[in-house]
């Protein structure tokens, strides 16, 4: 059977803290597979999601969700169980790159230049309400605190003193029983994309905002996207090279994207590697993928023919 004549549904929506965007990433999918004339459908998921599958008789799924269950590992375990071809990372990989502290963990072992982390669980609020020195923690301001199990910069807060933590943890902990504080590190942001394992290239990003945060991404205006990143060209391949070998350490499949911090020396180090990356307007991987020659239905196909090829 064409390609063209499977039943492809596009899930989006879902309830993680990334709905909206999800909706935004799952139509700009679902419209562009439409006009390269596969039977798409949208399906926002929700608790009923294996009576859609079956009703709809679907034999795909394209993942455009964010967060949560969505890149946690637990959707993909549910499509492999029912026997549906998905696109993107396995169970095991998503479930990696979703959780920090875990992939954090495997980039060590890996001999990934990470930055240095602590970390606290729900229930330490006596730590919380007395807040953390930096030689508690074993390195100085500022901070970034961040919830272990989210994306899109959810709950993130760079602090820059010891008063700030406390109010930066306990928004953290909004989101999960486990915190992060990770040492910032000075320099420029850069995000690389890659796409069935082959590295497409990358972008800069220089928020107006603090730093990249959740409307920074995604409010047109409020970021400046430099591509290629203004970096030597030696950081510039070692930023490639770091990227692709957290992507294949974690096990990753499909398109993701890797989130560096370049160091005023010039030294990357991996954030995180985002396993369903954005596909709205705003979003970074289209913007890697149109600088690299490729249009947005372009990627969409060739992420689907990923998840194809590797089950053909």
């Amino acid at each position: 059977m064409a390609l063209t004549r499977k039943t492809v549904a596009v899930f989006m929506g879902g309830t993680s803290a990334e709905r909206e965007v999800s909706l935004r990433s799952g139509k700009a999918i679902y419209s562009a597979l439409k006009e390269s004339g596969y039977r798409a459908i949208p399906v926002d998921v929700g608790t009923d999601i294996c009576t859609v599958i079956k009703k709809k008789k679907i034999e795909l799924a394209f993942l455009a969700l964010h967060g949560g269950d969505g890149e946690n590992g637990s959707i993909q375990g549910m499509l492999e169980v029912l026997g549906i071809h998905y696109t993107g990372s396995g169970v095991l990989a998503s479930a990696l790159a979703m959780n920090k502290k875990a992939s954090k963990q495997i980039f060590f072992f890996h001999k990934i230049p990470v930055p240095r982390f602590v970390m606290l669980q729900s229930g330490s609020g006596r730590t919380i309400m007395h807040g953390l020195s930096p030689a508690r923690v074993g390195f100085g301001f500022p901070w970034v605190v961040k919830p272990v199990g989210e994306g899109s910069s959810v709950g993130v807060s760079i602090v820059r003193d010891a008063k700030a933590f406390k109010k930066a943890a306990r928004e953290a902990f909004q989101y999960g029983k486990q915190v992060m504080v990770e040492k910032f590190i000075p320099g420029r942001e850069v995000h690389i994309g890659i796409l069935n394992g082959t590295v497409l290239g990358g972008v800069e990003v220089r928020p107006s905002l603090e730093f990249y945060t959740y409307e920074a991404k995604y409010t047109a205006g409020l970021t400046d996207y430099i591509l290629p990143p203004k970096i030597s060209a030696k950081t510039y391949r070692a930023a490639k090279e770091v990227a692709l070998k957290a992507h294949n350490a974690l096990g990753c499949a499909g398109a993701t994207r890797v989130d560096l911090r370049i160091s005023t020396k010039g030294n990357p180090y991996v954030l995180e590697v985002n396993t369903i990356p954005g596909m709205t307007e705003t979003s970074l991987l289209p913007k890697i993928a149109y600088a690299a020659g490729m249009s947005f239905q372009q990627l969409i196909e060739e992420i689907l023919r990923g998840a194809i090829d590797e089950v053909s």
